[in-house]
């Protein structure tokens, strides 16, 4: 458990901080026994310019740095010495000549490198060193952001903010359990979470991600213990006045290191698909290379997992990847195996399980794939096999999570049906004797028209249709459709129309006018669609489009091109505009350096561990709500994942605080949900986003009765009783005991 000691302080201490916590210096030292002495580092004064440098991660040589001798230079033969002196004059007497015979040799490997055929072991090695380098990317961004690494572990579920610290807790739940399934089965019986109800959090939130990684986590650590292999350090870390010290460990044998290590893997993984998928779509593997570099240049733009590892996509997206690739695989060979069939039933499945909007996106691909089988682009039976296994995905999704009725009344099942109908009926709808025009409008407005009758009247018979979807939030995008529920989404950043600076920043990297070279795709026009309407969906928008930019590499779309226009010339070219905007990006990113710290919630969390009872009931805006489950095990009513009804339902009463209804009336209603303590937010009270979202505006869109009335919050701030009284206050918080 104890490592050696050392210290660990911010070397980088001056300069400029882009996290939400200022920066604390944090000193470690060893963790000390019953009678053992403590001894500490004494700080390290002025660092003369003759000492080493301080190591990778920012930490201090255990003991100092030890005094090591300059490096030896190697002899050189008399025949090394030759060719020094030969390159030396070619370099200095015919430089030019010298410089354009290198760039000759680097043209024509790079002709080699075009023209190398997607083949496997070499591909196999390259997606391999790619997967690594974006892992190291990926984990190097989250620690300078929080400095994960010295946090402790309360800090660290801090970290993980609103819906992330949700799913966290149960990751947390099954491996405190005594037994695997005794915490699986605690978690399917879930009461803390929607207090007095009791839920299949499982069902409910698409929990398969942290049920697998915390089953890999007691194995791992059960391994561990049974050879006696430490698995984690820990240090105390002392803090600056007034926090107090803190015990920070790492390691896989840390829960949260763990957890977060197997979603930076698998996303690492995920980059090495791509290199696969774009060198298989262009035939070469530079069509490969272009993917992975479009990818790290507009790295912000095509995902986010390195600020916020735990969100549905994180474990999702990299399986659409993995079903994309295959299903290219389909399109292209005249004989598809069974396996590539399986293969594409099976990631079907590992993209839906974890994500409740992954339907949607399955369903833009069969809208995608259906015009193509009407104009006779794609095999019918190779179409029909391709349906039935969407159509066996479905089934095996609604039989793995629990009979969750939104699998079988999504847009995506009804068009699978209505695609089943349609292959069916085609041959009675052609000897209707129509022109082929007609015969094509007859089949798409008959899929169009009964995929979306078919959708509601399975939504009424399975009773979902007050549960929200990304095709609600769409449609409340399109028609200008505003209310308390769609505004509490579509008023958060992420659910914003996409911004104007988002297609200049693709432009800059050559990445949109490259792809518009080859915009024949309909599935990259449904999700630039997506992302104009939500930006959060640019994470399908924007690496979609760099695997399309490997067709830029492809001999059977530009090979005209290439025979009038030298291919080494045009793609040199386009990688060095390329890499100006990139390698900005990328700094950008690198230069990112904070350290997590949120004293106010630290403070809230501790009181409500020492000072309330275990069974006390919390209410309060949802972010906060989910940190209060996670770290204290508290009972809450209300929480971010808010698809269900109910939840709407109850988010709403709690958030009546933030209106202009009466105390008495707003108290009421929280007895009802069985509430003993409210946290109220002073900034909620005042915080307006954008023009129409501060809370009092979305409850003067839903409650205009009470329009001329003085907000609640101000109110409760002045002066709370006698409905309420206050039982924890500090400069963010305040705890609200409801009498």
């Amino acid at each position: 458990m104890v490592g050696p000691t050392r210290s660990k302080l911010k070397e980088a201490a001056s300069q400029p901080l882009h996290s939400s916590g200022s920066v604390q210096c944090r000193r470690r030292r060893r963790i000390t026994g019953a009678g053992e002495p403590e001894t500490e580092e004494e700080p390290h004064g002025e660092v003369e310019k003759s000492e080493l440098p301080l190591p990778v991660g920012r930490r201090n040589l255990p003991g100092g740095a030890r005094p090591c001798s300059p490096r030896r230079t190697r002899n050189l033969n008399a025949q090394k010495c030759m060719q020094i002196d030969v390159v030396t004059k070619a370099l200095f007497l015919r430089r030019f000549q010298f410089l354009s015979c290198y760039l000759e040799q680097l043209l024509n490997k790079l002709h080699v490198l075009r023209r190398r055929q997607f083949s496997g072991r070499a591909t196999i090695c390259i997606a391999a060193f790619l997967g690594l380098l974006h892992w190291i990317h990926l984990v190097t961004l989250f620690e300078n952001d929080r400095h994960f690494s010295h946090l402790s572990s309360l800090e660290r579920e801090m970290t993980f903010r609103t819906e992330m610290g949700l799913y966290y807790s149960y990751f947390k739940t099954i491996i405190e359990a005594p037994s695997f399934l005794e915490g699986l089965w605690m978690i399917m019986n879930d009461r803390l979470t929607e207090y007095p109800l009791v839920i299949n959090t499982v069902k409910r939130f698409h929990l398969y991600p942290e049920v697998i990684i915390a089953f890999w986590y007691r194995t791992f650590m059960g391994i561990m213990n049974l050879f006696g292999i430490e698995a984690k350090t820990c240090w105390n870390v002392t803090r600056v006045e007034p926090l107090n010290e803190v015990q920070s460990c790492e390691g896989l044998g840390d829960p949260a290191c763990f957890y977060v290590g197997v979603i930076f893997i698998l996303n690492g993984i995920m980059m090495g698909l791509f290199f696969v998928y774009g060198s298989y779509l262009s035939g070469t593997q530079l069509g490969g290379l272009i993917t992975v570099l479009c990818y790290f240049f507009n790295h912000g733009e095509a995902t986010r997992v390195m600020w916020t590892p735990p969100l549905r996509e994180s474990f999702s997206y990299p399986f659409l990847v993995l079903q994309m690739f295959v299903l290219t695989m389909i399109l292209r060979t005249s004989n598809s195996s069974r396996k590539h069939f399986a293969a594409l039933c099976l990631s079907n499945v590992a993209f839906m399980l974890p994500w409740q909007f992954a339907q949607f996106i399955l369903f833009t691909q069969i809208a995608a794939l259906f015009p193509m089988y009407v104009v006779g682009y794609i095999e019918p039976n190779k179409f029909r096999k391709i349906i039935y296994m969407n159509m066996i995905s479905v089934l095996l999704c609604f039989v793995l999570m629990f009979g969750n009725p939104m699998y079988l009344s999504s847009y995506y099942s009804s068009s699978l049906l209505m695609t089943w109908v349609i292959i069916l009926k085609r041959n009675k709808i052609q000897r209707l004797g129509v022109s082929e025009l007609n015969f094509w409008l007859i089949q798409g407005c008959g899929w169009f028209c009964g995929t979306i009758i078919l959708k509601f009247l399975t939504s009424k018979l399975l009773g979902v249709s007050d549960h929200i979807r990304l095709s609600d939030l769409i449609a409340a995008r399109i028609l200008r459709f505003t209310d308390f529920d769609t505004l509490i989404y579509t008023c958060a950043p992420e659910f914003d129309f996409m911004e104007n600076a988002t297609p200049l920043r693709y432009t800059k990297t050559l990445l949109l006018p490259v792809v518009m070279l080859v915009f024949h795709t309909l599935q990259l026009g449904a999700f630039a669609a997506l992302a104009i309407l939500i930006m959060r969906l640019k994470l399908f928008l924007t690496p979609h489009m760099c695997v399309m930019a490997s067709l830029i590499c492809s001999r059977r779309l530009f090979g005209w091109l290439f025979c009038r226009v030298r291919f080494e010339n045009v793609i040199f070219s386009l990688l060095t505009v390329m890499s100006l905007q990139g390698c900005a990006n990328l700094h950008n990113q690198w230069s990112i350096i904070g350290e997590f710290n949120n004293l106010p919630q630290e403070e809230l969390i501790q009181w409500i561990q020492y000072n309330t009872r275990p069974d006390a009931v919390f209410a309060g805006a949802m972010p906060i709500m989910a940190s209060v489950k996670l770290s204290t095990l508290h009972p809450i009513v209300n929480h971010p994942h808010y698809e269900d009804a109910d939840l709407r339902a109850r988010t709403k009463t709690v958030y009546s605080v933030y209106s202009r209804k009466s105390a008495k009336e707003v108290r009421d209603k929280l007895l009802e949900l069985h509430v003993n303590y409210y946290i109220l937010e002073e900034a909620w009270c005042v915080v307006r986003t954008k023009p129409g979202c501060s809370m009092l505006e979305i409850w003067d869109v839903e409650d205009p009765s009470n329009a001329a009335n003085p907000p609640l919050c101000s109110m409760l701030l002045k002066n709370e009783r006698p409905y309420f009284s206050t039982v924890f206050q500090n400069s963010v918080y305040r705890v609200l005991k409801v009498n």
